[in-house]
Formats: structure tokens, sequence, C-alpha cells
């Protein structure tokens, strides 16, 4: 296969965020838990609701790119979480630390030279692996934006 090094570091850099995207770390840091379950006006979700979907959906694509029995969830129904709020005062911190596990896990797979970016994943429908981190980025970059906004209008970004 011919040196896709660059390539491999640049999508790399573009699922970690920063340059023209924000990083998740910074759109996370500080959020009071008073805060996580409300949804200001003009929003139609609350930062709990988007952080969640971030994690799932991140999640959802990182296990349709390396588990042969993965299995389509329902849309929207599993992809967004059923309250505003979180259900208990650590599940925040637990889905914050998923996001980043899984983010780890997508980041390592693009960065393996074993990874063939550009072969077909066996069980989908013509997806590549740089096909599915590349939705991975670009979803986030969205999201990320949107729990930024959220955070402003809660009056609540440094």
């Amino acid at each position: 296969m011919f040196n896709d090094k660059a390539l491999r570091e640049h999508v790399v850099k573009l699922l970690k965020g920063g340059d023209a995207h924000a990083i998740f770390e910074d759109a996370v840091a500080d959020f009071p838990a008073e805060a996580h379950g409300k949804t200001p006006k003009g929003a139609e979700h609350s930062a709990w609701e988007v952080l969640e979907h971030l994690r799932i959906a991140q999640w959802d694509i990182l296990d349709f790119s390396t588990n042969p029995k993965y299995k389509s969830r329902e849309w929207p129904r599993e992809y967004w979480p059923e309250a505003a709020a979180p259900p208990d005062a650590k599940a925040w911190d637990r889905s914050v630390k998923a996001y980043g596990e899984d983010l780890k896990a997508i980041c390592a797979l693009v960065a393996d030279d074993k990874t063939d970016l550009f072969a077909r994943i066996p069980h989908g429908e013509g997806q590549t692996i740089l096909r599915e981190a590349l939705v991975v980025a670009d979803h986030n970059a969205y999201h990320l934006g949107e729990l930024v906004l959220l955070r402003r209008l809660l009056g609540v970004w440094k």
C-alpha cells in the first residue's frame, strides 16, 4: 500500500478537534451540573441530550467499523437519551469518559498502519474506515459547536 501516514495524521487531528473545530474537553470542562438538563429558549436539546447523542453516535460508528456482528439501532430513538436531564449525579462524567475512550479507539484504528482505510467494511454497504472516521469527525464537530452554543445561551461559557 502507498504511504498514507500524512492522511492518517490529518484524520486523527480532525477527530481530536482544534484548528477550525471545538475541542471536546473545552466544550465539557467545568460545565455546571445544574445546567446539564436545562434546555434554553430557542434550543431543541439540553446539553445532556447533546452529550449523550455524541457518545451514542460515536460508539455506534466505532461498533459498526469494528464489529462483524454489528446490529443497526433504531433511529432516532436509540441515538438520543430519553430525558433532558442526566438520570443521576455521575451520568455526565460517565458519558464524558466513555466519549473520550471511544474517540481514542477510533483514533487508534485510523492511526494503525495495519488498518486499510480504503477497504470496504465487510458487513457494510460500501463504507470504509476512512469514511466512518470522517463521519465521526463531521458529526462531532457539529454537535460540539452545539454544546458551546448551549453553554453561551445558558450563561455558563467562559
